[in-house]
């Protein structure tokens, strides 16, 4: 037995090492992290392996043998690394020495443009803007190339509906729940938001585009913390405050942050209505302050060197109150006479409440080449109102109103390599569940007829495959999602019952052929669905006065979106793009005007058919060393075609818009530097509303404090106060026109600070699933 016991001692190295993995990591003499350094691995002058590291780590696999091995790291402006290897070896710590021969040649620099136009998607760069960076997460989202809020608080991306992701999940939030949910979160959390307006059949066909907000990953071992803090002053004052941690060792990385938020502003809406035999005009001046919590934490665990577990929980909580002020004046029909006024008052207090659980499970097999990922999310919503209306003090109605939603989804992703194709397959089932009560109380008596108890189910399963390659010149790229949806809307008051089931298929295609390294053309093709959000499915209403109100729709059904883009770039910066769009049974906000009862109210409605067709161009300019130029504009024939009420229109117009940002560098030393956005939109149509050219003009200055850790931001949104949007209505009897104005110039002073500094590596066993870890934090 002692001999056995020995010769099994004898062999366990030989054993160990058949088959070896080599890890390390490799800094700057300052102890950096560096990205995208070469390594290689050779054994007398035969190559072995190689690899480029991540976050500074790196993985070589499958060694076989133990001795005679050379180990090189190479990157741009660094001396080469060389060092003689046995194996088995503990993790090899690198230090790669400035190369000052190559550093006298060439500018090396880091950051990165403020805005990319990648061969998917626009990629607007936020901690390079010193506007979009100094405030709220909803004020990025706003100055995003192509992105556009309307009146209503929804989002379009060059002319399309929008679904909004957070590093890669669609957060299920739409309307004024986006708004609060992302006026809560400071924009200091934010390193990148893509626009992408043919998304590949990875993402959810739901949307007619996809905004995709990517939050900062920190890339450093040990404990990190950034402070955040802003004042905003307009007529009211407003502020936030977040702190953002994480701490990363070896196998663990733990991260989180939290957000306050209060907010002091004020939202106008007028309308001028001609009932035929009378005009009103209403004045709706609301004061509206609200206080909001956001908070996230999460933890990853390396299980092996190709498996991460991870757990992460998010939440916000948010209570409002607003006061109204709501005089109407009602003339004769030739506005020549004031026959009567109607002085009324409106409180509302609402409440919300979101929470996201997610638990991820990621495996990566053939150094990368194969990969597994798993997620399975519950999401519980919450909101109530308490709204108060009075009308010369003889009419009051009381609305207490509820909603709670419920999401469950569950997917899984696998990536793959057959032959000289990329494949991505995988499969997603999600469960919504919304209960919606809403109750009317006139004067102190209960209505049931007023009142309504809706609820609303959505279940959906889908699988999808993405393919692609590259073939000399010509990259492919298509994909093809199927999507099963049942849905079940039943308004228990009304005892009324909506059902519907259906498959779907979304084919995208992608081509791009690369004439050289300065010329290339792609050709993009998507087919998407815009399903109406729960907000424009509750029938509850929302009054404003006794005649003015605001109300869902239940019976809303999805709209189907084809979309095509052919596009040229010319040396990156160059771009022009023609794009057709057309939406079917779109779904939209209307006003309805009923001459009778003098009632006017906001639903929402399928329709027929809107069609956008149009050309963009996009350029980057770099007039000299301190100045940098975006400058993007866009032509555009639109058409709205539908029957509505007891007729039908075809509408056509022309529009136009033009975005310009101009940074400029003061002094690079301590950080000093200048930005300034002008964005204007022209006339243009949708359904019946004719709106009202729009523009903005915002300015912005930072500079570095503190021996670079403190940056502070001053800037200054929409100087001459003419972003409003103004809106006539002239179809049939339906004769009115509306502004709605959120305030807008505002000026706001953030600083920021940063705690922590980078480790050199310690000797652990680091792997290259690192790339897992930066994943949504």
């Amino acid at each position: 037995m002692k001999k056995i016991y020995i010769l099994l001692l004898t062999l366990l190295p030989l054993f160990a090492v058949a088959q070896s993995t080599i890890t390390g990591t490799v800094t700057d003499a300052e102890g950096h992290l560096l990205d995208g350094v070469t390594i290689t691995l050779s054994q007398q002058n035969k190559y072995i392996a190689t690899a480029i590291t991540d976050l500074g780590h790196f993985t070589l696999t499958n060694i076989k043998g133990t001795q005679g091995y050379t180990l090189t790291a190479t990157s741009m402006g660094f001396q080469p690394y060389t060092r003689e290897l046995q194996l088995p070896a503990d993790s090899i710590p690198i230090i790669l020495q400035p190369d000052q021969k190559q550093l006298q040649g060439i500018t090396v620099s880091a950051a990165k443009p403020l805005i990319e136009r990648q061969t998917d998607r626009v990629v607007f760069n936020v901690e390079n803007s010193i506007i979009a960076s100094g405030g709220t997460s909803w004020d990025a989202l706003t100055k995003a190339p192509g992105v556009t809020v309307n009146s209503d608080n929804s989002i379009s991306a060059y002319r399309k509906g929008v679904e909004v992701y957070m590093d890669g999940k669609p957060l299920h939030l739409s309307g004024d729940d986006l708004v609060n949910y992302l006026q809560g979160l400071p924009s200091s959390m934010i390193t990148r938001i893509e626009v992408l307006t043919n998304p590949p059949a990875s993402f959810e066909a739901q949307g007619g585009s996809v905004i995709n907000i990517v939050t900062k990953k920190v890339k450093k071992q040990g404990i990190n913390l950034a402070l955040n803090g802003n004042y905003i002053q307009g007529i009211y004052g407003s502020y936030n405050g977040s702190a953002t941690f994480n701490y990363r060792k070896d196998k663990v990385n733990i991260y989180g942050n939290y957000g306050y938020g209060h907010k002091h502003t004020y939202m106008d809406n007028r309308t001028d209505i001609n009932f035929g035999d009378s005009w009103w005009k209403t004045n709706d001046h609301n004061v509206l302050t609200s206080n909001s919590h956001n908070y996230r934490l999460g933890v990853d665990y390396q299980l092996t060197d190709n498996q991460i577990l991870g757990v992460l929980v998010t939440g916000n909580n948010r209570a409002g109150h607003s006061d109204g002020n709501i005089p109407t004046y009602i003339y004769s029909a030739d506005k020549s006479t004031l026959d009567s006024t109607i002085a009324t008052s409106s409180t509302d207090k609402k409440y919300g409440s979101g929470y996201t659980y997610n638990i991820n499970y990621s495996l990566k097999l053939d150094s990368g080449k194969r990969s597994l990922n798993i997620d399975v999310d519950y999401a519980p919503y919450a909101t109530s109102s308490y709204a108060h209306v009075n009308a010369d003090n003889a009419y009051r109605i009381y609305t207490p109103t509820t909603q709670h939603i419920n999401i469950f989804s569950g997917k899984t992703d696998y990536v793959y390599t057959l032959n000289k194709w990329n494949l991505t397959s995988g499969f997603k089932y999600s469960s919504i569940e919304s209960d919606n009560k809403f109750t009317f109380i006139e004067s102190d008596v209960l209505m049931p007829e007023k009142s309504n108890h809706f609820k609303y189910t959505e279940n959906t399963t889908a699988l999808y495959t993405n393919i692609s390659g590259t073939f000399n010149k010509l990259t492919v790229q298509g994909g093809l999602r199927a999507e099963y949806t049942n849905t079940r809307g039943y308004s228990i008051t009304l005892d009324s019952l909506n059902k519907r089931s259906y498959l779907k298929l979304f084919p995208t295609v992608f081509l791009q052929y690369k004439l050289n390294d300065d010329n290339q053309f792609q050709l993009t093709y998507g087919y998407r669905i815009d399903r109406p959000e729960y907000a424009r499915m509750n029938p509850a209403r929302h009054y404003s006065s006794p005649y003015n109100y605001y109300v869902g729709n239940p019976a809303l059904q999805p709209a189907f979106v084809h979309n095509v883009e052919l596009g040229y770039t010319y040396k990156e910066n160059y771009t022009i793009t023609a794009n057709y769009t057309s939406i079917s049974n779109i779904f939209t906000n209307v006003t309805v005007q009923d001459n009778t009862t003098k009632n006017y109210y906001i639903t929402h409605q399928n329709l027929g058919l809107s069609v956008n067709a149009g050309l963009r161009i996009a350029a980057a300019f770099h007039p000299a060393d301190w100045w940098d130029v975006n400058v993007e504009a866009g032509g555009y024939y639109t058409q709205e075609k539908s029957a509505y009420l007891q007729s039908h229109y075809n509408f056509k117009m022309f529009s136009y818009d033009g975005r310009l940002n101009q940074t400029f560098t003061i002094n690079k030393k301590n950080g000093i530097a200048a930005e300034i956005t002008a964005l204007y939109s022209s006339p243009g149509i949708q359904n019946i509303y004719r709106f009202k050219e729009l523009s903005e003009v915002d300015l912005g200055v930072k500079a570095n404090v503190l021996k670079g850790k403190g940056t502070l931001r001053l800037t200054a949104n929409d100087i001459f106060n003419a972003f409003t949007y103004r809106v006539d209505i002239n179809y049939l009897d339906q004769q009115s026109s509306f502004y709605h104005k959120n305030e807008s110039r505002l000026a706001t002073l953030s600083f920021s600070y940063r705690l922590g500094k980078d480790i050199k590596a310690a000797r652990s066993r680091s792997t290259a699933s690192e790339e897992e870890k930066k994943r949504a934090q």
